[in-house]
């Protein structure tokens, strides 16, 4: 593969859960292989009821988007409008609810890729505003590859979850020219 000249992105749809789910377990995996629990915690999505039904509500709301090489989905980007915990924006924008990719296709510029075509998609809606939310914890490695994406962090929140320990966050947004 020669990076993102063999990368196509197309829609993803109702029957593209699978791979959402696929990337998920593959990405959460490489996590937990690296001590890095925190982020998505140590058990596959595809065994959670709530990652399954959020899979299949990202394949089928319109905002799904995959990264493919061949039949293969490398990668998957969901936009739309920002999750209720994040501090929300002050003029129209659009949010990155998910980006994941595979891990065996690491350092081919797939998230770089995802992004830049997110950011395609709100200049097409007339936006000048893209957002997303990431883990904040550890030593916010995942911050610096948004940052390095032309991002800027902007608000850290915390997501309480009972039962188990907090989840920081970070939002970073990148204005749109």
């Amino acid at each position: 593969m020669t990076d993102q000249q063999t990368i196509a992105i197309r829609p993803g749809g109702p029957d593209d859960a699978t791979a959402v789910l696929r990337l998920l377990d593959s990405a959460t995996a490489w996590l937990v292989a690296r001590g890095r629990t925190g982020q998505w915690g140590t058990e596959p999505a595809s065994a959670d009821p709530r990652r399954i039904a959020q899979a299949d509500a990202w394949a089928t709301g319109g905002g799904l988007w995959l990264a493919m090489v061949g039949d293969t989905a490398v990668g998957a980007l969901v936009v739309g409008s920002a999750t209720a915990y994040v501090p929300p924006a002050t003029e129209p924008e659009l949010f990155v609810n998910l980006l994941v990719t595979d891990r065996a296709y690491a350092g081919h510029g797939i998230g770089a890729r995802l992004l830049a075509y997110a950011a395609e998609l709100a200049r097409e809606r007339g936006l000048g505003l893209l957002r997303v939310d990431c883990y904040g914890g550890d030593d916010r490695a995942l911050v610096r590859f948004y940052e390095g994406c032309g991002f800027t962090a902007t608000d850290r929140f915390t997501v309480e979850r009972p039962g188990r320990e907090p989840w920081p966050g970070q939002v970073l947004e990148r204005r749109l020219g």
